[in-house]
Order: structure tokens, then C-alpha cells, then sequence
């Protein structure tokens, strides 16, 4: 089974990223097991450093394995590597831990790992997860992702960017480079978060690369239950965004109502929608989040909002067989609407390859070569104008 067009990951639920309230683990389990119009699930070896590989093992007990789409993603070194406060485990690239010709041995060994913790012998796609610079451009990294699908631990490969947004020219030249060897990537897209991720969209349709998006939900907003004022505690994952985005983004989600309302859709669905809408898009992977409060919509509810959108694209697709991801929920004037409403261009500094970048390289940021900026020319991207942090930006 190949991603479907609703996901979950196991980045929701509270557990393993800091989002609103730890679901205990029954209410984990329940949340991660596919089911009921929901059958992709994806996890990061990462998280939790295998937990979350368990707690999706534990869900799956008991399913068919043919009956749902297994996503996983291995990177950061939590087995040599130490943990470097917020900035997490390092990457297996990482000079500090290994060289190239060490690699493969580690893409094997934690694609083992990773599939013993989930009960699986094997993923439907298999993700190269939050790659440094090394990951995006070297070769010893795409012929050990290869060699775990020749041993058939993986039936597709992919790349997974993050975890912050960004990384443009370096997903648009890695899927130049190694589009042989790639068959998904992962972007943060949503209405409210256009840019960058919408710049990749021409060189994902143009080298057959399928895409997930996650962050779909912005934070929490389109679930609708984040409201002005809302209080989030001092390690919730989203207090790095800048003051103001949770009213700014509530008028824009205002203005977007409408739309939705038409289409019979709650704001969720219609972020989903939107996401579908852009082709090379397949996939929406939103976070489902428990929120602190008494007036907290359950995340039970989240969860059946997003089943009963796959389900009702599902019902459209045996009506319109030739229909796309989105099955033509959105018009394309809706769809430009709706992204002018909720154009953040320049509103924040990107990671990777930066024209805003200098000094010395970090996991996450680099300089902008001579070779990243000729990709550029190539897809009509100014890293100047494109890829820059503005002062006009606002609080989004």
C-alpha cells in the first residue's frame, strides 16, 4: 500500500513531540492504530530514541499487514551519537561518528532496528529523516538507502527535510541528483504556510516525486481549538514561534471560513483539501494534538474529523475514478484565495542552504554554494528575494 491521502504520525498524541498534553497509553494506541478511512502511519526511529517505534508497534498488533501503509525515517545517531540538549541526537553523517564508507552499515542496521520495534519486516517507504548537508548531497548515503530495498526492508525511499522549515535548494537538488533512488519527500505545507514549501512543488511533479505534507494543522489552528490567549506550557513544542501567531493566524482562518463552509468542510479538512489540491501533493499528514484545558476539543474527535475526510475523498474517488489527490474539492480560484490569504512569504529565516547564512556550517544551515545557487537559476528561484527573511513579515 502505497501513502494515502490522510496520515498519522507519531509525532501526534503528545508524547514523543512536545504538543499540548501526553496521551496516556491506551489513548496512544487508539490514536496511532489505522482504521476507520486512516491506514498510513509514519514514525522517526528519533523520537523518543525508539519509543515511538514501540508505542506504533504496540498499535499495529493484531493488523493484517497488508492493510496499511508502514512509513518510516531513520537519521539522527541515538545509538553512538549523545543527545546535544534541543538540538537533539546528531546525523549519522555526522564526521564526528563515522566516514562514507560507514554508512550503509548504519542505514542497515537502524532500518533493522527501527522495523523490530514496530513488529514489521518491512516499510512501504522508507525516509531519510531531517538530512545535514552531507545527507542531501552525498552518494554513500543514497547506495545504502538502496541497498536496504535490494534486502527488502523498504519498498520505496524518500527524504524527509526538518525539522524547521526550509531546505529548498537542497531538496530540489537532491531529487535532481538521486531521483532514481527517490520515490516520496516529505515538506511542511499548509494554507498558512505556503512558503517555501510550494517553491519545491515544480521539481517534485517534474522528477515523479510523490509528496507528504505534514504541519498541515499550522501549530494546531485549523483543529479550531487554539484560540487567542491560549496558554501553552514552557516545553510546548510550538512556543518558538514569534509573539502574535495564534491571533494572527485566527483572523486569517476567518477569512478562509467561508471557503469551507461552502465545500461543508471544518477548517482542518479544508487545509487538508488545499494541501491535495497541489499536485505533486498525495499526502496530509496533519499533527493531532490534546490540548490543555477543560475546553479542549478531545483529540479522539481530531482523529475522526481526518477519518471522515479520507472517507468522504474515497466516496468522491469511486464517483470520479480520473479525479486527483484532492478530487476536485477546491476550485483553482479557491485554491489562489486561499493562498493569498495565507501568504507568509519572508516571514522567518530558513534552514539549509541560506543566502542569509555565513560562517562556519551548522547541522541545519550552511552557506549558500555556487552549485546551490545554479539550481536556483534553474528552477527561477532568487535566493535573494525567494528564500530571504523580510522585515515586512509581520508576526506570522
Amino acid at each position: 500500500m502505497d501513502p494515502g491521502p490522510t496520515a498519522i504520525g507519531t509525532w501526534s498524541g503528545g508524547r514523543f513531540m512536545s504538543f499540548g498534553e501526553p496521551l496516556d497509553d491506551g489513548r496512544l494506541r487508539a490514536l496511532l492504530r489505522p482504521g476507520d478511512g486512516i491506514d498510513t502511519v509514519i514514525t522517526a526511529d528519533a523520537y523518543g530514541a525508539g519509543e515511538a517505534d514501540r508505542a506504533l508497534g504496540e498499535a499495529l498488533a493484531g493488523i493484517d499487514r497488508e492493510d496499511y501503509c508502514l512509513v518510516g525515517a531513520i537519521g539522527h545517531d541515538f545509538y553512538e551519537g549523545a543527545r546535544e540538549g534541543a538540538k537533539g541526537y546528531p546525523r549519522f553523517t555526522d564526521p564526528r561518528l563515522r566516514q562514507e564508507s560507514s554508512y550503509a552499515d548504519y542505514i542497515r542496521m537502524a532500518t533493522e532496528r527501527s522495523l523490530e520495534r514496530c513488529g514489521a519486516e518491512r516499510f512501504d517507504l522508507l525516509l531519510l529523516h531531517n538530512p545535514d548537508r552531507r545527507g542531501y548531497q552525498c552518494a554513500a548515503v543514497w547506495e545504502g538507502l538502496e541497498r536496504v530495498r535490494e534486502a527488502g526492508l523498504a519498498r520505496m525511499l524518500g527524504v524527509a527535510p526538518g525539522p524547521a522549515n526550509g531546505f529548498t535548494l537542497d531538496l530540489i537538488a537532491c531529487l535532481e541528483r538521486f531521483s532514481a533512488h527517490i520515490d516520496w519527500a516529505m515538506i511542511i505545507l499548509n494554507p498558512l504556510e505556503p512558503w517555501p514549501g510550494e517553491l519545491a512543488l515544480a521539481a517534485a511533479r517534474e522528477h515523479e516525486v510523490k509528496l507528504i505534507t505534514r504541519v498541515v494543522d499550522y501549530g494546531g489552528l485549523f483543529h479550531d481549538d487554539v484560540l487567542p490567549g491560549h496558554e501553552f506550557s514552557e516545553r510546548d513544542h510550538r512556543a518558538f514561534r514569534p509573539a502574535g501567531w495564534v491571533e494572527d493566524g485566527r483572523a486569517k482562518l476567518e477569512r478562509m471560513r467561508p471557503i469551507a463552509e461552502r465545500h461543508q468542510l471544518t477548517m482542518l479538512q479544508l487545509a487538508c483539501a488545499w494541501n491535495l489540491a497541489h499536485d505533486p501533493v498525495r499526502c496530509a499528514a496533519p499533527t493531532l494534538i490534546q490540548e490543555r484545558g477543560s475546553s479542549a476539543r478531545a483529540v479522539e474527535d481530531k482523529r475522526a474529523e481526518l477519518a471522515a475526510f479520507a472517507r468522504a475523498l474515497a466516496a468522491r474517488r469511486s464517483d470520479r475514478p480520473d479525479a486527483g489527490p484532492g478530487c476536485g474539492i477546491l476550485g483553482a480560484e479557491e485554491v489562489q484565495a486561499i493562498r493569498a490569504i495565507g501568504d507568509n512569504s519572508g516571514c522567518m529565516a530558513l534552514k539549509g542552504a541560506s543566502p542569509e547564512h555565513a560562517g562556519a556550517e551548522a547541522p541545519d544551515r550552511w552557506q549558500l554554494d555556487p552549485s546551490l545557487a545554479a539550481v536556483a537559476a534553474r528552477w527561477e528561484i532568487d535566493p535573494e528575494l525567494d528564500l530571504a527573511r523580510t522585515e515586512l513579515s509581520g508576526a506570522r
